[in-house]
């Protein structure tokens, strides 16, 4: 056999094929030298490289890496609603993966953003899964187009860390279809990522790993997904279920081949199946061969690290910009001829970062720039005062006072706050949505020595804000930045760019405010998900929530217009948006402009509009461009539990153009024909239904000639006995109509068997 040649499946024993659906251990494949199937190697992360530097004896120690790039986790990324950004960080990912030898790096993940307490959530896109979905597949893309594999996790309904090993999440058909399930399936069918990982936890009783209807099913049968699937670590639990279900790899090894062994002696799993499962872990080593076969490869660290630093540019947030207190004129670079302003720079995140969550995802960073690193670099002076320390300990009084004195003797002051890592990280959910207290504190004291209060905001999740805002003239929300944090910041704070995120998750006002909570984080090993499709803003627009920032929100240092909005109808359920986009100010600036599709009358509950579209406009100042948003089928669909699939009603559809789910500049309306779906007519149908379907509308109206023939009884033509007739099963019509009911319902069968022929 010729060494540049794979083997196939035939070519292995019953004991080489069962070898190869485990790992050989925490961080490799099981090769088979002698056949030519290397071990390759396998890792996190979804936000850079984290290669163990003892991943050679297979040990796992998360704080123990390689030096890898540390782009902003998706926390931040996912405010840059700039998919193009996020294809270039998948580039430089596949790049570190190719000079360690790493074959397959775990990420992204693209569970949603249930409920903001969610522990895992800086290392998730959205609330919204057309958003996750769509930025997501950058980072896919990326990557393997440089020859590494990618692992989209965690498949499916990973929302929580409170129980997550086990957790039973009861979701309803329609709510994982339109809620959960969509960004993965957008980016297997758009993407075809190599590897999938899936969940720990139950759905609907059934641990993933086992769930034939999910990994077989769903993601091979109907979505078409050509890759493997493997365990997340230690999600397995029964090799031989798991195997049958549609799971290619154990990871990590159990060491317990010889069961898939005895199991297909026995029967239990076809060899065929072993031979697909077997078969598909040949495949991805060999669409890994090619990158991992080079050598001597060094990828280009400061290039590398100007993709973090733009990146977390894009991922900054102004939520709040009151008397224009933003940008600074410190910097005597970009405003050589101003007057210095005098900055006191409060907070031990300036000095210290939090720019990445804690857990499998922590990387050790090529380089660290801190925003107190940056102005040193930059020869900006400003006078720093800690102020608190980076724990949940109660807060120093010592350092509270230097910070109020430091703060007195400025002319603008930039407080860093957030939440320490002991607050936030996978392994755990959070129990409040509030900052330290001691934090909050010291931003009162600051702002009542100072009134000049800009507060950078470092954080995995959402926090409240309303409570504190008073304080604060101006609001950064800077998520976790990656390690260009610093320079990023000093970029938007001192004017050399404007900033240009917008909110991928809503911040509320109140936890309680969150329609999640009440089923959170459930209860004796399961959680309801009882809020079906009302999931963030789904949930606030639909029923006028007051909400602190709504989804989609930011401002930015220039001002924008959007007109000539107009949507036009490419097909029977599709449309094209077109708008064109102005830059109003003397500011070159991004704008991202949303669509919203809003529905009309439905036969089911449906929010009051949902993104279906977006993009990102860079323009100079007073520079228009016109855009084009393609609006497909889906775009309009919900999931019917009826029909078991995706449904577009015939009717009116309002399309909404704007800068965030509450911020809309323009609404156009387009008709649709419908998908013209209808289910078989039965007795147990109601007398409504009959009158809406195609066929029933003429029996129903045969039923009334028949009336006035004196052929049948007379249907009530009455307001009162149509509002019991409609909602009537055509069955219980001898409850009004008596033995003439019984004749017309028998009527109405006979004649829709001849009209169905």
């Amino acid at each position: 056999m010729s060494e540049a040649i794979y083997p196939s499946v035939k070519d292995l024993t019953l004991e080489e094929k069962a070898s190869l659906t485990s790992g050989g251990d925490a961080w490799h494949l099981q090769g088979v030298e002698s056949k030519g199937i290397p071990s390759y190697m396998i890792t996190d992360g979804p936000h850079g490289l984290r290669k163990s530097l003892a991943s050679s004896t297979g040990e796992t120690d998360l704080d123990d890496s390689v030096p890898a790039t540390c782009f902003p986790p998706a926390a931040g990324l996912s405010s840059s609603w700039n998919p193009e950004l996020i294809h270039k960080v998948g580039e430089a990912m596949a790049e570190e993966c190719i000079q360690e030898k790493v074959a397959v790096i775990l990420g992204p993940g693209v569970n949603i953003k249930r409920n903001p307490l969610g522990g895992r959530c800086f290392e998730y896109w959205s609330e919204d899964p057309y958003l996750a979905g769509h930025e997501a597949i950058g980072i896919v893309e990326g990557v393997q187009s440089k020859g590494v594999g990618t692992s989209l996790k965690h498949f499916a309904a990973n929302n929580q860390e409170t129980d997550r090993l086990r957790v039973d999440a009861r979701i309803s058909p329609r709510a994982l279809r339109e809620i959960y399930l969509p960004a993965f399936e957008h980016i297997v069918k758009k993407a075809q990522p190599w590897t999938i990982m899936c969940s720990y936890n139950r759905i609907n009783g059934v641990h993933s790993a086992q769930n034939h209807w999910l990994l077989t099913d769903v993601l091979r049968d109907e979505w078409g997904f050509e890759g493997i699937v493997m365990s997340d670590w230690g999600a397995d639990h029964d090799r031989g279920a798991s195997l049958n279900a549609g799971l290619n790899l154990e990871m990590p090894p159990s060491y317990t081949d010889d069961q898939i062994v005895y199991a297909v002696r026995d029967g239990r799993i076809t060899p065929a199946q072993l031979d697909r499962m077997a078969q598909g872990m040949i495949d991805l080593v060999n669409k890994t061969r090619a990158a991992m076969s080079i050598d001597n490869y060094r990828f280009d660290v400061d290039a590398h690290d100007e993709v973090a630093h733009q990146a977390a540019i894009e991922s900054i947030v102004m939520l709040k910009n009151d008397d224009a207190i933003l940008p600074l004129n410190a910097d005597p670079v970009a405003n050589p001829s101003a007057t210095p302003q005098k900055i006191a720079v409060i907070g031990e995140f300036a000095r210290t970062p939090r720019y990445q969550g804690g857990g499998s995802s922590h990387i050790t960073p090529t380089k660290m720039t801190s925003f107190l690193d940056t102005l040193a670099e930059r020869g900006i002076k400003a006078d720093f005062a800690p102020g608190f320390t980076l724990d949940l300990e109660p807060a120093d009084p010592a350092l509270e006072s230097e910070a109020v004195e430091t703060a007195k003797n400025a002319d603008v002051v930039l407080m860093f706050l957030g939440l320490p890592e002991a607050a936030e990280s996978e392994g755990f959910d959070r129990d409040t949505l509030d900052m330290p207290a001691k934090q909050i504190t010291l931003l009162e004291q600051v702002a009542a020595a100072n009134k000049n209060v800009v507060v950078v905001l470092s954080n995995g999740s959402v926090i409240t804000v309303a409570p504190w805002a008073k304080n604060a003239k101006g609001i950064l929300e800077s998520w976790l930045l990656g390690q260009s944090g610093g320079p990023a910041l000093a970029d938007v704070i001192f004017g050399q760019v404007s900033p240009s995120g917008k909110l991928a998750q809503s911040i509320p006002l109140d936890i309680s405010d969150d329609p999640s909570t009440l089923n959170w984080p459930g209860e004796e090993g399961h959680v309801d998900y009882g809020e079906g499709v009302f999931v963030g803003y789904r949930y606030y627009d639909t029923y006028g929530k007051v909400v602190d920032y709504p989804f989609g929100y930011g401002l930015s240092y220039a001002t924008f217009e959007i007109d000539d909005v107009a949507a036009a109808k490419t097909g029977a359920n599709t449309a094209t948006v077109t708008a064109t986009v102005t830059n109003t100010s003397d500011v070159d600036a991004a704008e991202t402009v949303q669509v919203y599709v809003a529905p009309g009358k439905a036969d089911v509950a449906r929010p009051k509009h949902e993104l279906k579209g977006f993009t990102k406009v860079f323009l100079k100042a007073g520079e228009s461009k016109t855009v084009t948003i393609d609006l497909d089928e889906r775009a309009f669909a919900y999931w019917s539990e009826k029909y078991n699939d995706w449904h577009v009603e015939a009717g009116e559809y309002a399309i909404e153009v704007g800068v965030s789910s509450r911020d809309i500049a323009d609404t156009v309306a387009v008709a649709l024909d419908g998908d013209g779906k209808t289910q078989p007519l039965t007795e147990w149908s109601t007398y409504g239904e009959w009158e809406a379907d195609p066929f029933g509308a003429k029996i129903v109206a045969a039923v009334a000639a028949a009336g006035e023939a004196g052929e049948l009884t007379k249907l009530p033509d009455n307001a009162m006995m149509r509002m019991f007739l409609n909602p009537m099963p055509i069955n219980s019509l001898p409850t009004l109509l008596g033995e003439g009911g019984k004749k017309i319902a028998q009527f109405m069968v006979d004649e829709y068997a001849k009209l169905a022929k």
